[in-house]
């Protein structure tokens, strides 16, 4: 009995045949599915994130009519009338005044505190003087007492001095190497840096004050970076300290102004509120992105030793 002749199998031009084309499409698909998962988690967290900042942008737009009745996302007549009204001014005082306030507040906070905490931290972390651990523990110790136990006795020094009611009680403290935070950040990077370095220049006649300037300063950029980004923000945000310190309206900074905005009348302007409040907002966002990729390098090489 013969045998019927074996079937052919169809071949493709490329010499492959159809169920293995099949399986090879097959493998891609099975290869970017975790990593299409991933995308679609990471898109969904962004937005969730985000959401806070897009509906402030959205009621920013509501006519005050709006926000007792409309719940939604979107505003139904969507209008530029409070950006209007915040340009104006409050309380006389024209808008670009708080923002000018705020602006040199925060410019003075990232100098006050590149300048000394990159100071004190060298002297920590490459300087061997009498009783250096003692008040290195000391200064770090002064992260567990909260702002609010210092208010009494800085008031009070600040009011012996006459300084009330201008800018320096909020400024004197950052040329003062008094945020520890920001000296830890920078000791940390100073102890990473090779000592061949300092040895090297000593060699050559350099003294503390060329080697801070000339190799320390440069090769600690990430954390000078970083910490002014914090301390431009923590300024910029600082509500708690203008209002002990400040009793001019013309020297309010944002955070008060947003304040004295709601009291000005017997009701809250809900909507011009959000609109000064996304105002206030962009500096920080810009002054962030501009400088996220540092604050990135300096918290990824915290790691690294030289």
């Amino acid at each position: 009995m013969e045998s019927n002749p074996a079937v052919p199998v169809p071949v493709d031009p490329d010499g492959l045949t159809r169920p293995a084309r099949r399986r090879r499409r097959r493998r891609p698909l099975r290869r970017h599915l975790p990593t299409a998962l991933w995308v679609i988690g990471i898109v969904a967290l962004t937005a969730l994130v985000l959401y806070p900042l897009l509906w402030m942008v959205s009621a920013s737009l509501k006519p005050n009519s709006e926000f007792g009745s409309n719940q939604g996302f979107f505003p139904e007549n969507p209008t530029f009338d409070n950006f209007v009204k915040v340009m104006q001014g409050i309380a006389g005082i024209p808008t670009w005044k708080f923002f000018l306030n705020s602006l040199l507040l925060g410019i003075g906070a990232v100098i006050g505190t590149v300048i000394s905490s990159s100071m004190a931290a060298y002297a920590f972390s490459r300087i061997n003087f009498r009783g250096s651990k003692l008040l290195f523990a000391a200064m770090i110790g002064t992260l567990l007492l909260p702002f609010h136990v210092l208010i009494i006795p800085q008031y009070m020094i600040f009011r012996n001095l006459g300084l009330i009611d201008t800018f320096w009680p909020l400024l004197a403290g950052k040329f003062l190497a008094t945020e520890a935070f920001f000296v830890f950040l920078m000791v940390q990077f100073i102890r990473n840096l090779p000592r061949e370095l300092d040895e090297a220049a000593r060699i050559d006649g350099c003294g503390h004050g060329r080697i801070f300037f000339s190799i320390t300063l440069p090769l600690i950029k990430p954390a000078l970076i970083t910490s002014s980004i914090f301390a431009f923000i923590w300024s910029w945000n600082d509500f708690l300290g203008p209002l002990l310190y400040l009793n001019s309206p013309e020297k309010y900074p944002l955070p008060l102004a947003l304040r004295i905005f709601n009291d000005q009348t017997s009701t809250s302007d809900y909507g011009a509120t959000i609109a000064i409040s996304v105002l206030a907002l962009l500096p920080v966002m810009l002054f962030f992105i501009l400088f996220q990729r540092f604050l990135v390098d300096g918290v990824a090489t915290q790691g690294l030793k030289g």
